[in-house]
């Protein structure tokens, strides 16, 4: 691990270089971590040059796209076979760049139906791999442990129990913190946020989270707007755009659904859903909020917004990974009544359910109504559960190491390899 005193010395042998470095993040949330790690090492390497598979964020900070996040951004099982041929051939060309311009280290994030065979191709090159954001493989796929052990240099995770887990298994692991958990507050206050985006600052708000892939938008977003059809309170919604979703398709298929919304009664008025550009700024100031299982969910927790998880995909994907989920010992997951694991990676951390999860069929617009309802009153529920995600946050930033943030113990890291 590089420690700050030595850190100067490190500088001394790399400032002078410019080192080649592959990045891979497929997702929204790894575009956004990966261009924060380029804003630092840049700041250390400003001769540093990077390329390979990113979203906006990263292109935005310097990166030589040679695939771009937005066109390889799939899901679930069936979805992703749907793709495969498209997908498989966007994959040889970033195999082909590490071929044809070997980089000096790879850093690779989260998407590992991609990573890990990017992976082998870095490593068998003898090129060094750091894994930030660690794939699930403590929660299913757990075969494919073999490949961390076999690929990658570091694997640094941003929940604590995932150092535990990898250390018992022999992976040189370390748990960096959780860049949401490091982050301020947003600073926009309310009156202005209401100008910006034309909203009722009198009235309550509700975020809608559906994902940030196109195929979770399909999936959770129609529920989403029929609850509100269905069910309508005085509030108004804001929607986050994340940066792999076009937003003029999403403004086109928001229309349509509020337009003729199924099973509604069309002397009913109709819900507004105001598009916005920034997820935490949404949720910062929302009352309360409905988020598709993933990064969304920590981002809501180290905001403390309350909040219901939900998630639908296709029942092929859904069924299998009812048979594949199995926590190990590290994770003390607390099943629900009818025997069900959660999938919350709040209710993880927490090693109880603090917020409730809709899942499946129990993702309907009855069902949601019925369970957002208490967080949007000062109710024993959102008093508890505003409790409840304050000792999550704690827990993801690492003890004994306020000096440097999490991206900053990421490219710490990075460097340490490349001095090696």
């Amino acid at each position: 691990m590089l420690t700050r005193p030595g850190f100067g010395r490190l500088n001394s042998i790399v400032m002078s270089s410019n080192p080649r470095i592959f990045l891979s993040a497929g997702e929204a949330s790894g575009d956004q971590y990966g261009a924060q790690l380029i804003a630092a090492i840049k700041r250390q390497l400003p001769a540093a040059t990077f390329t390979g598979l990113g979203g906006l964020g990263m292109a935005a900070q310097g990166q030589e796209r040679v695939v771009r996040a937005e066109d390889v951004a799939h899901m679930g099982i069936t979805e992703v076979i749907r793709h495969m041929p498209y997908i498989y051939g966007q994959y040889r060309r970033l195999v082909r760049s590490i071929e044809q311009n070997p980089p000096a280290i790879g850093v690779l994030i989260d998407f590992p139906d991609v990573n890990f065979r990017l992976a082998r191709e870095l490593k068998k090159r003898g090129i060094p791999v750091v894994w930030f954001v660690s794939p699930q493989l403590w929660a299913w796929k757990r075969g494919r442990l073999r490949w961390v052990q076999e690929r990658v240099s570091r694997m640094l995770v941003i929940f604590p129990f995932e150092a535990e887990f990898y250390r018992a298994r022999g992976v040189d692991a370390e748990f960096v913190g959780h860049p949401l958990a490091e982050q301020p507050l947003p600073s926009v206050p309310r009156e202005a946020y209401a100008a910006h985006y034309n909203l009722d600052a009198t009235k309550p708000w509700v975020a809608l989270l559906p994902g940030s892939r196109w195929r979770e938008i399909e999936a959770n977003l129609p529920v989403m707007v029929e609850m509100a059809c269905r069910y309508p309170r005085d509030v108004e919604y804001i929607l986050p755009v994340a940066s792999t979703i076009d937003r003029a398709r999403l403004a086109d298929f928001v229309a349509g659904w509020i337009s003729h919304p199924p099973g509604t009664d069309p002397r009913l008025p109709l819900p507004y859903l105001h598009l916005v550009t920034d997820a935490r700024e949404a949720l910062h100031h929302a009352q309360a909020s409905v988020v598709a299982s993933g990064t969304a969910t920590v981002q809501a927790a180290v905001i403390g917004n309350p909040f219901v998880v939900v998630y639908k995909v296709s029942k092929l994907t859904y069924e299998v990974a009812k048979l594949l989920v199995d926590y190990p010992p590290e994770i003390p997951a607390e099943v629900d009544r009818a025997g069900n694991l959660p999938v919350g990676m709040v209710n993880l951390i927490a090693g109880r359910r603090i917020v409730p999860e809709l899942l499946q069929e129990h993702f309907n617009p009855q069902k949601l109504s019925e369970t957002l309802g208490p967080l949007l009153v000062d109710s024993p529920e959102r008093r508890r559960m505003i409790r409840d995600l304050a000792e999550v946050r704690q827990r993801l930033v690492p003890a004994g190491d306020g000096e440097r943030n999490a991206i900053e113990r990421v490219r710490d890291a990075v460097l340490a390899l490349l001095q090696s």
